[in-house]
């Protein structure tokens, strides 16, 4: 049976280098194959007169180029990958999430070609982490940091224990800790603040307790706070290796693929942000 692979989008710009390079990292450390993927948009009204086929050639040169520099960039970093390029025509966007539907994991990184000063995160990346069938990291920052521990926002939601796996997992295949980011309300005029917390750190303990006692060698560091759940995340990205969150929070629209958490950690986060989606 055919494993399946971690599939990275380059592009050629500075951001999807970083991407490759996590990804190459990720599949050496899991043992999987790499697929590095680039789109190219054969734009049909700009060719349709070009009977020589020179605007696709051209343009399918380019795609050749751009993938087997972003394979031989991975095989400087792990030599012994299995690994193939593919460039692909089409819609980058339906084409990546097409690509979701096999994958392993997407990794994608922050920023494409044209990207305009003000957006923090490219538009095709955006709508691939929020739609995508796969679990998605979008490589912010460095795609070569190996130390800190993984962050993980961690609530209430149905979808907290599947949450806290994908982070438990990530530390222990990394040989790092865990850091629990807990954010809850603190109401105004309670008399016993002190109480407050401790009711909430003994919740967290509770919650945390199935893990811990999977993953005994992971060690778990724990940070309540009554600030901005994103906020805090992204304060400790700036630290970790890896930030993990869900797909969906409590209290988002039911018709939203990500939270608002997320999206924030997408666009501001210091370091790659796992985004933990379970397949259909």
């Amino acid at each position: 049976m055919k494993r399946q692979a971690i599939v990275v989008a380059a592009d050629g710009t500075e951001s999807s280098g970083s991407a490759v390079t996590w990804a190459a990292r990720e599949a050496e450390r899991r043992n999987l194959p790499l697929r590095v993927v680039h789109v190219f948009d054969w734009d049909w009204s700009e060719a349709r007169y070009d009977y020589r086929n020179d605007y696709l050639n051209q343009a399918q040169r380019v795609a050749e180029a751009i993938t087997g520099n972003a394979v031989r960039a991975a095989l400087s970093i792990a030599p012994y990958l299995e690994i193939e390029g593919d460039p692909l025509i089409g819609h980058a966007t339906a084409r990546l999430l097409g690509e979701s539907s096999t994958a392993e994991m997407l990794v994608l990184g922050s920023r494409g070609r044209g990207g305009v000063g003000s957006l923090l995160l490219g538009s095709v990346s955006q709508r691939v982490a929020t739609h995508a069938a796969c679990p998605v990291v979008v490589v912010r920052g460095r795609g070569d940091i190996v130390d800190g521990p993984v962050a993980v926002g961690v609530d209430d939601s149905p979808l907290a224990d599947h949450v806290l796996d994908v982070a438990f997992e990530e530390a222990a295949g990394r040989g790092t800790a865990v850091l629990a980011v807990r954010s809850f309300p603190l109401w105004p005029g309670d008399p016993d603040v002190v109480g407050a917390e401790a009711e909430e750190s003994a919740r967290l303990d509770e919650q945390l307790a199935p893990w811990r006692d999977k993953n005994p060698d992971v060690p778990v560091g724990i940070l309540l706070t009554h600030e901005n759940p994103a906020a805090t995340l992204v304060a400790a990205s700036a630290d970790a290796q890896l930030v993990v969150v869900g797909t969906r929070g409590r209290g988002v629209l039911s018709g939203t693929l990500i939270g608002s958490t997320g999206l924030h950690l997408l666009h501001h986060a210091h370091s790659p942000v796992y985004i933990a989606r379970q397949r259909s």
